[in-house]
C-alpha cells in the first residue's frame, strides 16, 4: 500500500522540486540577483535543461507503467482467451479477436473449444458492454464453461451451468457495488448486463447440435459461405430464465474438409466512416471459395478486411473462430444439405 501511493506522488514529486528549487534559486542565490544579460541566459539555460530532464524522466517512467499495464493485459487475455490448439480431436481451429477500447487488449467477447468423451464442444458469446468493465463477466463464463463441459453429457446441462455461473456473478458484482443495500438486491444492479451465448457439440461422426441464446448463427464454409439458420433462438442469458426443458438444433453433419464459421454480432455491425455495414458474408465466400478450406486462411483475411472496412479501429469488440472437419469420412455419412433441423437430440444410451 504505501509503495503503490509512492508510486502515484511520483509523477507530482519531481516538478515539485523542481518549482522548490526555481524558487530557492531567486530568493537565495546571490547570482540570481544580478540584472546582467549573460546571466539571464544562464539561469534560462540552467533550469531548461532541468525541466528538460525532468519532462524526460517522467516519460520514460509513465511509458514503464504503460508497458507493465500491457504486459499484465496480454497475460490476463492468454488465461481467459487462450488460443485454441490448431489441432483438436480431428478438428483444425484458428480464432481471434479485436477488442474496442484502446486501454484494453481484452474485449467482452469469448470463446473456447474443448475436447470431451461427448465430442468437441465449443462457445463462442458477446457479454454486454466491451473493454475492462467485461473482463468479470467473461471469465465466469469461460470458468464455468471448461468445467461444465467435462461433467455434463447433455448440451443443456452446460448452458444451464453457465447461467448459474452468470448469475451469481451479477449478483456478486451488484454487492460489491451497492454494499450498502446488505443482502437485498439493488434497484437498478449490474444484473441489466446480459451475454449472447452459442454451444456447439461437433460429435465424432460429424453431428453437430447446437443451443443458441441470442447469437448469430455461424456460416458453413465449403465452396463458399452458406449461413447456417435453425429457426428460433433463446434469449440471452441473463434477460429471462431458461426454460424447462432446452432441446438441441440438430444441424448437417460437418462433412470431411468442410468448416463452420463463428463470430460475434461485432464482425456484422462494423461500419466504414460512411457508414456502410461490414461486407461478413461477401468476404467469407471469397475467402471459402478454394478448397481445401483453411481455417488460418479465412479467419486472417476477415480480420484483415474488417480492420480496412473500419479504417483500423472497431467500435465493438469482435470475435472470430473457424473449426474445419479433418476427420475421415464414415462410411454410412451421407451428405445432408439445407437449414438446421429444430428437433430434440437422441438420448445416449
Amino acid at each position: 500500500m504505501i509503495r503503490s501511493s509512492w508510486r502515484r506522488l511520483g509523477p507530482l514529486a519531481l516538478p515539485t522540486l523542481w518549482g522548490a528549487a526555481a524558487v530557492t534559486w531567486k530568493l537565495a542565490c546571490p547570482l540570481a540577483q544580478q540584472e546582467g544579460l549573460a546571466t539571464r541566459i544562464a539561469t534560462s539555460a540552467v533550469f531548461f535543461t532541468v525541466g528538460t530532464g525532468l519532462v524526460l524522466g517522467i516519460r520514460r517512467g509513465l511509458a514503464r507503467e504503460l508497458r507493465q499495464v500491457r504486459e499484465v493485459a496480454r497475460a490476463t487475455q492468454r488465461v481467459l482467451l487462450r488460443p485454441p490448439p490448431p489441432r483438436l480431436d480431428g478438428l483444425t481451429l484458428a480464432a481471434t479477436q479485436l477488442s474496442a477500447s484502446r486501454a484494453s487488449e481484452i474485449g467482452g467477447d469469448l470463446y473456447d473449444a474443448v475436447a470431451t468423451p461427448h465430442g468437441v464442444r465449443v462457445v463462442i458469446g458477446d457479454v454486454r458492454g466491451h473493454g475492462l468493465a467485461a473482463i468479470g463477466a467473461v471469465a465466469a463464463l469461460l470458468g464455468s464453461f471448461r468445467e461444465a463441459v467435462h461433467d455434463e453429457t447433455e448440451l443443456a446441462g452446460v448452458l444451464r451451468r453457465m447461467d448459474r455461473a452468470h448469475h451469481r456473478h451479477l449478483r456478486e458484482r451488484a454487492r460489491d457495488e451497492h454494499p450498502a443495500s446488505g443482502a437485498r438486491a439493488p434497484e437498478h444492479p449490474a444484473a441489466e448486463e446480459f451475454v449472447t451465448v452459442l454451444l456447439l457439440e461437433i460429435r465424432p461422426e460429424g453431428d453437430v447440435l447446437a443451443l443458441n441464446c441470442g447469437h448469430p448463427w455461424p456460416y458453413r464454409l465449403h465452396r463458399g459461405a452458406h449461413p447456417v439458420q435453425a429457426g428460433d433462438t433463446l434469449p440471452p442469458l441473463g434477460v429471462l430464465p431458461l426454460p424447462a426443458e432446452l432441446h438441441p438444433h440438430r444441424c448437417p453433419r460437418l462433412l470431411p474438409g468442410e468448416a463452420l464459421f463463428l463470430h460475434t454480432d461485432g464482425a456484422e455491425d462494423a461500419r466504414d466512416p460512411r457508414g456502410r455495414f461490414f461486407p461478413l458474408a461477401t468476404v467469407l465466400g471469397e475467402a471459402a471459395a478454394g478448397t481445401p478450406v483453411s481455417p488460418t486462411a479465412v479467419v486472417h483475411r476477415v480480420h484483415a478486411a474488417l480492420l480496412r472496412h473500419t479504417g483500423g479501429r472497431v467500435t465493438d469488440d469482435v470475435a472470430l473462430l473457424a473449426v474445419r472437419n479433418d476427420r475421415s469420412r464414415v462410411p454410412a455419412q451421407l451428405p445432408e444439405t439445407g437449414p438446421c433441423r429444430a428437433r430434440t437430440a437422441p438420448s445416449r444410451s
